[in-house]
């Protein structure tokens, strides 16, 4: 069970002593995480650095749940590789030793913190179509882009965590959200381990690239952030979660089929799929909205209540399951 950190007003200052960053002047908590703890910081900038505006923005980022201390060179150094080559991400701001991260509230600690940079624009809930087909293209130039990172990491969502997540939750527990839920776990799951498909184009994939994770200006993306789930897998799934969480209407779930072309067009200007990865994206669709089920069943059988963080209801993803594998022309 995730344990969310509460910072009073002196933590807070403390902990960005730490940066040279200037000194806080606010912070506000950020409910959208589900596995960390976030602050949007302001402080007094560096003046050679910041413009000389007076003040600087960063969130902060407090790491407590699913996510293993050790991955998070992966993931900042990530950060970093992908803004030194133009991608629109956030870059880390390393502490005055240099490091990317401190451990929290000290080096014993099992959980850390990190800052990064505030990127501006804001995040939507029903994408347009240029909207959407910007994000393809940013999806794919992020996977060529990255194609040279050193380092790896599997996926630590991937099949056997599915597994274990269905096991925690139990029949019972997902019942208790529905038990329609529970019977589709327990059909879907093992067909979808059977049939996974093996040896399509992989590398860097976000993995995590809902809307509330894409900044953008009008149509144009000013940022992809929140890569703590980033890890080396399958382009094409990558692609099938993004559109699981782009191209479906929030109020009627229905499939918005021009955001859903738009976003595949967007993707295949800068990446074309190959004939396997079309293939293959009904069956990846189903298991991108298999791993987002289980996700949210068990952090809503599992948050506590006074978490700053928001719950979200596993049902709409699956629906989309089951739209999926009815309906693979969706991908036509």
């Amino acid at each position: 069970m995730a344990v969310y950190t509460h910072l009073g007003a002196e933590q807070m200052a403390a902990l960005i002593t730490h940066f040279d960053v200037g000194t806080l002047v606010s912070a506000k908590g950020i409910a959208e995480g589900v596995s960390n703890s976030n602050w949007l910081i302001e402080t007094t900038g560096r003046p050679d650095r910041d413009g000389g505006a007076g003040s600087a923005r960063f969130i902060l980022t407090m790491y407590e749940f699913r996510i293993d201390i050790g991955d998070l060179p992966y993931f900042l150094s990530l950060l970093d590789h992908l803004a030194a080559h133009g991608c629109p991400v956030p870059r880390t701001i390393h502490d005055r030793d240099g490091a990317l991260y401190r451990r929290w509230p000290d080096d014993s600690s099992d959980k850390a913190i990190a800052l990064i940079e505030f990127l501006p624009g804001v995040s939507v809930s029903e994408p347009t179509v240029g909207q959407a087909r910007a994000t393809g293209a940013e999806l794919a130039r992020l996977h060529l882009t990255a194609a040279d990172f050193p380092a790896t990491r599997a996926n630590g969502m991937g099949l056997d965590e599915w597994r274990r997540l269905a096991a925690e939750c139990g029949p019972k527990g997902l019942a208790a959200i529905d038990p329609w839920l529970a019977d589709l776990v327990a059909a879907e799951l093992p067909r979808l381990a059977a049939q996974w498909p093996q040896g399509l184009p992989a590398g860097v994939v976000h993995a995590d690239l809902f809307p509330d994770n894409v900044l953008v200006l009008g149509d144009t993306v000013t940022g992809l952030i929140d890569f703590y789930f980033a890890c080396n897998d399958l382009y094409a799934y990558d692609l099938a979660i993004t559109h699981l969480a782009w191209c479906w209407d929030s109020a009627t779930g229905a499939l918005r089929d021009d955001v859903s072309a738009a976003l595949i067009a967007g993707y295949e200007s800068v990446r074309p799929l190959s004939p396997a990865e079309r293939t293959a994206l009904p069956l990846l669709a189903q298991g991108a909205a298999m791993r987002f089920i289980l996700s949210r069943a068990f952090d809503w059988l599992n948050t506590p209540a006074d978490a700053l963080v928001m719950r979200k209801d596993p049902l709409p993803l699956a629906r989309r399951l089951v739209a999926y594998r009815d309906n693979p022309e969706i991908f036509a």
